[in-house]
């Protein structure tokens, strides 16, 4: 689908791999210029490979999301290469490989890095990109958070408060930059195969009896069955398609929203 992007400059973090790697290809689909952020040093590869198959530009650095000065001066050198972002989609965030049920099987030093990562670095990449927006009075932020974000999921519990807050952010953000013709949108996965799911279910297998034990496969389709009336995996680019969407000028009239794609998980009612 032509959405009318091309042209615009997409900033993803996260882009190295998963959902944040399916944006990215999706962005380059659309004719968008790509500025990839991502811990891991290959990203930079990833956005030389991106840019070949897709004939357009992506500059891939590798950053730390904690560091937030250091943002700052990716941002500023992306700019100077004519990259100047249009739409940020924050994927970037971890699991704490802790297992719940109840809370009480994690310990309070278990919670501060995943939401140093989950929370400090949403709020990190907010202060670092909307200056720009602001300044252009145009633009859009799309976060990724979960469906675990909103029912108080067991299985990981700093996970899971963490995307409540990064669903609550993005909503103070909707309404502070509405005015300069901003719009921000949270998209919660489902099921998703990716290293974050499989790592729930390793600090599951973890801790389990042996007897009582499932291998990753018959563990995620028995749990698909039993709460995804669609009764199947969602991908990371059906996760993609909807970021994009959101981006896009087709969705000009939403902002402050949470928007699911999970195969009917999550119905509120």
């Amino acid at each position: 689908m032509d959405l009318g992007m091309r042209g615009n400059v997409a900033l993803v973090t996260g882009a190295a791999n998963g959902i944040g790697l399916a944006v990215a290809k999706e962005f380059a689909a659309e004719g968008c210029s790509l500025l990839l952020w991502d811990i891991a040093p290959e990203v930079a590869t990833i956005a030389e490979e991106i840019a070949g198959k897709a004939n357009t530009v992506a500059l891939g650095q590798q950053v730390d999301i904690l560091q937030f000065d250091k943002l700052n001066r990716m941002l500023h050198l992306a700019a100077e290469q004519g990259l100047r972002v249009r739409h940020c989609v924050h994927c970037a965030a971890m699991g704490s490989s802790k297992f719940g049920f109840p809370f009480t099987n994690l310990n309070p030093e278990d919670w501060k890095k995943t939401l140093d990562v989950n929370i400090l670095g949403m709020v990190n990449v907010a202060h670092a990109v909307a200056p720009t927006l602001v300044e252009a009075q145009e633009g859009t932020f799309v976060f990724l958070a979960s469906v675990a974000g909103q029912i108080g999921s067991q299985t990981d519990p700093p996970y899971s408060a963490s995307k409540a807050a990064n669903i609550n952010f993005a909503q103070c953000m909707a309404k502070d930059l509405a005015k300069y013709g901003v719009r921000v949108n949270t998209v919660c996965p489902g099921m998703v195969q990716t290293n974050l799911n499989r790592s729930v279910w390793q600090a599951w297998y973890d801790q389990t009896d042996e007897s009582e034990r499932l291998e990753y496969q018959e563990w995620a389709g028995r749990k698909i069955q039993a709460i995804v009336p669609l009764g199947r995996w969602q991908s990371a680019e059906d996760i993609a398609s909807m970021i994009v969407f959101l981006s896009s000028d087709r969705a000009r009239q939403v902002t402050g929203q949470t928007i699911n794609v999970d195969g009917g998980f999550v119905m509120h009612w």
